[in-house]
């Protein structure tokens, strides 16, 4: 390159700087950002953390804004969220480690088949998914749960694929939809409802049920005409009893249920507190409970109790497990604040209220938006969380001039996000690898279990969350 061509360059980007865009072009340039995101991640398979943040750099520098404004946009929206959410999300991956690794994960699902009964395996197997993966990932639960659900599917009788589809959908409705579970409070950090995750838990319970009973009739309906190979074959020899003892001395039932339990009735409680506006010592100190990081703290100290020894193993291996698997998580979120931020530092938000009073940016069908476009990253990258992290972060912007504010309203927008991102799990998403290899299901055989079961969750919870936007707000 000439010496004239680097003055050149210099002088456009350093002194005149990139001319300002606005308008549609603003929104293509944005448009432009995500599929970058989309085609990085899912095709060159560059982590969703790089392709954020160049995403967000690109998206600054093109947008017109100053250049140490993209820096301190890319900064400040990383470490704003990571002020708010970190430590929430480290110590609910510690949580969900504890669990899965002293045998409370099994111990819960003991007791929640004891209350059904074994009549009703798929029910009981829809229930337990739904409560392990509060605090575990859906991938870890189905594999903690998988030789559980053999060994169910033999002593009742029922199709392994059955038993499949109604474990992985049971998962799959809390991991995108209630809080401790990271994607979720990602989410509510992004549009700055990290206050009122006591509301998105008491929302996000509603709107996962007619998502997990979907979910339970579509392993009636179809995963019972699903016959795996080799299912009546001694390799699906699983002996529910020989598991059980297998694992050794589990903890008992209420040891097992309090580090997700405690946590999620004293933020629930610090939201009683805060929306009776009660007031007095007492209440103080609930709402010091209840904030998210002091009860997940909570929640871990209970899980403490889980541990069968005090030891290196458990006490620092274990812990170290924890923090390595919300490493990623982390990373992706902080990103997806710094993404937002930068998109919130540009005039979209001006650009959108413009519109004025159409309906579709500022009445009722608002609540699609975060769905339509959480759906289509869902399908094109794959994974739930990111879907979750970067949709959030989009349409955050856009909540102020909408007229989105307050605890149930911006919920809504958390389901509605939560909603997109079970849209749909199919060949790119690892979790769909997870429920295929563990039950011995056929590509084929997954594409109509596992794809069209998780198409369904997602209609029927954008369902649910449009009526309660209709009414609620």
């Amino acid at each position: 390159m000439s010496r004239q061509s680097k003055l050149f360059i210099y002088y456009v980007i350093y002194k005149k700087g990139v001319e300002k865009v606005e308008g549609f072009g603003l929104i293509l340039l944005i448009f432009i950002g995500v599929l970058f995101v989309i085609l990085a991640t899912a095709k060159l398979k560059l982590h969703p953390f790089l392709s954020l943040i160049i995403a967000a750099f690109g998206i600054g520098i093109f947008a017109g804004l100053p250049l140490m404004d993209v820096v301190n946009s890319v900064n400040d929206g990383f470490g704003g969220l990571m002020g708010s959410i970190g430590l929430v999300i480290v110590f609910g991956t510690i949580i969900g480690v504890i669990l899965e690794k002293s045998g409370a994960a099994l111990r819960m699902a003991e007791v929640v088949l004891r209350m059904v009964g074994e009549k009703r395996p798929q029910m009981a197997m829809s229930i337990i998914g739904s409560i392990v993966s509060i605090p575990v990932f859906c991938d870890s639960g189905y594999v903690i749960l998988s030789s559980l659900k053999k060994a169910l599917a033999k002593r009742a009788k029922v199709t392994i694929a059955s038993m499949a589809i109604a474990l992985s959908t049971g998962l799959f409705a809390t991991h995108t939809l209630v809080p401790p579970t990271p994607g979720p409070i990602a989410a509510a950090g992004n549009i700055g409802a990290e206050n009122y995750l006591g509301t998105i838990i008491l929302i996000g319970v509603i709107v996962a049920i007619p998502a997990i009973i979907v979910g339970y009739i579509w392993s009636l309906k179809v995963g019972t005409n699903i016959k795996v190979e080799g299912e009546d074959e001694d390799t699906f020899a699983y002996d529910y009893d020989t598991i059980l003892k297998a694992f050794g001395e589990m903890p008992s039932a209420i040891k097992s249920f309090a580090p997700i339990v405690i946590p999620i009735l004293l933020i629930g409680f610090s939201s009683v507190i805060t929306f009776a506006d009660w007031t007095g010592t007492l209440f103080d100190i609930f709402l010091f409970l209840g904030s998210p990081v002091v009860a997940l703290l909570i929640g871990v100290l209970f899980a403490f109790l889980l541990l069968p020894d005090y030891n290196e193993e458990t006490l620092t291996e274990w812990i170290g497990i924890g923090i390595k698997e919300s490493a990623p998580i982390l990373l992706i979120t902080g990103a997806g604040g710094a993404f937002g931020t930068v998109i919130s530092a540009t005039p979209v938000a001006e650009f959108i209220q413009g519109f004025g009073e159409n309906a579709f940016f500022t009445g009722t069908l608002f609540i699609f938006i975060p769905f339509l476009i959480a759906a289509s990253l869902k399908s094109a990258q794959g994974s739930s969380t990111a879907a979750l992290v970067i949709t959030s972060t989009l349409v955050a912007p856009l909540l102020p001039d909408a007229g989105v504010t307050g605890a149930v309203p911006l919920a809504l927008i958390v389901m509605s996000v939560g909603a997109g991102a079970m849209v749909v799990s199919h060949i790119n998403d690892s979790y769909f690898w997870v429920v295929k290899e563990f039950s011995g299901m056929s590509v084929t055989q997954a594409y109509k279990a596992q794809t069209t079961g998780t198409l369904l969750q997602g209609m029927v919870a954008i369902a649910v969350t449009f009526i309660l936007w209709v009414i609620l707000v």
